[in-house]
């Protein structure tokens, strides 16, 4: 998900996040010359606990 064309969201539902759905956002974020990005993932106890914050 693009945000106002300065954020991307990469939204999940997993148990783990893997190094291979940081490398997709990455991607994302490189391709799209965005600089800053947000994975978000639902499947945890606290949503606190479940976002991580990636910068170019």
């Amino acid at each position: 998900m693009l945000v106002e064309d300065k954020l991307i969201v990469e939204l999940k539902s997993v148990e783990k996040i893997l190094p291979i759905h940081e490398a997709q956002i990455l991607t994302y974020m490189k391709l799209a010359n965005i600089k800053v990005g947000l994975l978000i993932n639902f499947n945890v106890e606290r949503l606190k606990e479940g976002i991580k914050r990636f910068v170019l």
